[in-house]
């Protein structure tokens, strides 16, 4: 008799391979992922500071605050600063600062004017996975001379 087909044993080692390869594609593609929300994290924080900065030049100051977590607020000149929706007779100049992608690491986006007197100095803190454009992962802090790691 010449019966045609596969052996159970020929079945199991060919789903061990696919289910072998499978993982390896997932871990590849979790690594992509945390990639990609460092990216746009990198990204968040410089938008922020050209709004940041933009402002500073309409208002000679940056704007009051102490460690706000600026995730999903408006920055508009009639309010003077981060509040949870921007004034319509304003000037605005970030309609939505992004909230952090998730998984956030240690820290949301936060905003601290470390020049309370003066208003020239600000901090922004955020938190990356990996090492991204030469800034090391952890927490991180950018302010108006730039954006870098520390």
């Amino acid at each position: 008799m010449n019966k045609k087909g596969f052996t159970l044993i020929e079945l199991l080692v060919v789903i061990a391979i696919i289910g072998l390869l499978s993982t390896f594609a997932v871990i590849a593609l979790n690594g992509a992922r945390s990639k990609s929300r460092d990216a746009r994290r990198i990204s968040d924080i410089k938008q922020l500071q050209s709004a940041l900065e933009i402002y500073y030049n309409d208002k000679y100051s940056y704007p009051p605050g102490e460690n706000v977590d600026i995730g999903n607020k408006c920055l508009d000149s009639k309010n003077s600063g981060f509040n949870s929706t921007c004034s319509d007779a304003s000037l605005i100049y970030m309609t939505r600062v992004p909230k952090t992608p998730q998984p956030n690491g240690d820290v949301e986006y936060t905003y601290t004017n470390v020049d309370p007197v003066n208003k020239r100095a600000y901090k922004l803190q955020y938190s990356l996975e990996n090492v991204t454009g030469g800034i090391p992962a952890g927490v991180q802090t950018a302010s108006e001379a730039g954006i870098w790691g520390g």
